[in-house]
């Protein structure tokens, strides 16, 4: 009977495991997700025998979602309203806003003040930042001169040199009594026992986002906090691509140029910043933060080109993609000119129909992406789309300096985002994220020049050469398609 059974335990593991498939099948169906995902992840548990249920167990299953993101989403709008008014809003700012912009940017802010409860605010000073170089001196200017708080948010931080040199900062920031608090990806970031010891020791208050356990082996791992805020006393605040590691900083002497894009900003958008950053404080550490005055000057700048800007975040705890659906209607109503730049080119349904069809209606599109990537799973799975994009008119540029890095698109000279989304299901949907949105037109020419330059070190894709690549790329290409849904 022994035998009997040991001869037979593949088949009845083999069985079990469809079982399980059958009813997960129905599980996923039943939750109306986006149906490439859907597919996708039926695909997943069909075709590979326990391989697919341990991938849907990493990453299909939602029950943080459902149980943690949920509740904090109710919460977090009932702390944004009673934030919100301390915001004073200018109606005569916001009906010159209105006059001067085409209707459909009015309809963009309103939509995002709708969705997430992202005021518009007004008299900033922007500067773009274009490399890890200008954006660490910057930091380390502004976090010397920081006299009640510094508040920062990263998905990667690492006690490297650039790292260290940050810390060291804020460790004698603390210790005169400035308010550090500090958060970092339990998945991106890596900060040795010594380090920890050396925060605690000054007084920085520090948690992990959403901790998990052997984060080698879980780099993909769902719900990661991918945003980059610094807030610096309320009034200024940074947000953009450039995470905290001395990869981002070329003058280490990297192996190869890494082009990234942040912003610095002075005025009231750093009490927006503010505001996601407290929620997501409030989240990891279990308190409420203090009812500060100073956390919210909401004092404008001196600058002699102020900015209208709104802060965009998205998350797995809102209802709505809220950065995918402002990018998705800034494509849609552009008449001129969309230029974007992203190191992971993972379009989901609708904003490849909405670059397509930009592009048929005459639109002039252009997409910057990395020659080489630094995922092979991202640079197949980005590969499979240019084809049917170039067919539709949009003109496809790969970066050879180095690595380009920067998530940027400017619209029209009327608007430029900014900041930590990629062009990916996994910012759209699962990632935190965080994009500044610069209305405007000296913000947005000055995005767009950037992008004009950075597109002289990059190659445009030839439709003819690309057709010719081998059989064995294009299935490479497709097999990772497939599964760029769960990417």
């Amino acid at each position: 009977m022994a035998d009997w059974f040991n001869s037979q335990l593949w088949k009845f593991l083999l069985l079990g495991n469809y079982i399980f498939v059958v009813i997960l099948s129905v599980v996923v169906l039943l939750k109306n997700r986006n149906p490439s995902k859907t597919m996708a992840y039926i695909f997943a548990l069909a075709t590979l025998p326990f391989i697919g249920l341990l991938v849907y167990y990493l990453f299909g299953m939602d029950y943080r979602k459902d149980k943690i993101f949920t509740r904090k989403y109710l919460h977090d709008n009932k702390r944004l309203k009673s934030w919100r008014k301390k915001f004073r809003e200018d109606d005569a700012k916001v009906a010159a806003f209105a006059r001067d912009n085409a209707p459909w940017i009015v309809k963009l802010h309103e939509l995002l003040e709708f969705n997430e409860r992202s005021i518009l605010t007004f008299e900033n000073q922007v500067d773009i930042l274009q490399d890890g170089e200008a954006k660490f001196k910057c930091l380390k200017e502004d976090l010397k001169k920081a006299e009640r708080h510094i508040h920062i948010e990263y998905f990667v931080l690492r006690d490297d040199v650039t790292g260290i040199s940050i810390l060291n900062i804020l460790c004698e920031k603390a210790e005169q009594g400035v308010a550090v608090r500090l958060i970092y990806d339990s998945v991106g970031s890596s900060l040795s026992r010594k380090t920890k010891k050396r925060l605690d020791d000054s007084g920085i208050e520090h948690h992990p986002f959403m901790p998990v356990v052997f984060t080698r082996f879980t780099s993909k791992f769902n719900y990661r906090d991918h945003r980059k805020i610094v807030v610096i006393d309320g009034q200024v605040g940074f947000v953009g691509g450039i995470n905290i590691k001395d990869e981002y900083d070329n003058s280490i002497g990297n192996s190869r140029y890494w082009r990234d894009t942040h912003l610095r900003l002075e005025g009231p958008a750093a009490g927006s910043l503010q505001a996601i950053f407290l929620l997501s404080w409030e989240f990891v550490s279990g308190e409420r933060p203090p009812e500060d005055a100073d956390l919210f000057p909401n004092k404008p700048s001196s600058s002699k080109d102020p900015v209208a800007i709104q802060i965009a975040s998205s998350g797995p705890d809102s209802d709505w993609a809220n950065i995918m659906e402002a990018l998705f209607m800034a494509i849609n109503n552009a008449h001129e000119y969309v230029y974007i730049t992203t190191p992971y080119f993972i379009p989901n349904s609708a904003m490849k129909t909405a670059l397509s069809t930009a592009a048929r209606c005459g639109v002039d599109v252009r997409i910057l992406i990395p020659y080489k990537s630094d995922s092979w799973v991202a640079q197949y799975a980005t590969d499979s789309f240019i084809e049917e994009l170039i067919e539709a008119g949009v003109k496809i540029y790969r970066y050879k300096k180095g690595f380009v890095h920067s998530k940027t698109m400017a619209v029209d000279d009327v608007l430029a985002s900014v900041g930590t989304a990629n062009l990916d299901y996994r910012s759209f949907s699962i990632n935190f994220e965080v994009n500044a949105l610069l209305y405007g037109q000296s913000k947005a020419k000055e995005v767009k020049e950037v992008f004009l330059e950075d597109i002289e070190e990059a190659e445009l894709v030839d439709l003819e050469r690309w057709e010719a690549r081998g059989i064995t790329r294009k299935l490479k290409e497709s097999v990772t398609r497939l599964v760029a849904p769960l990417l």
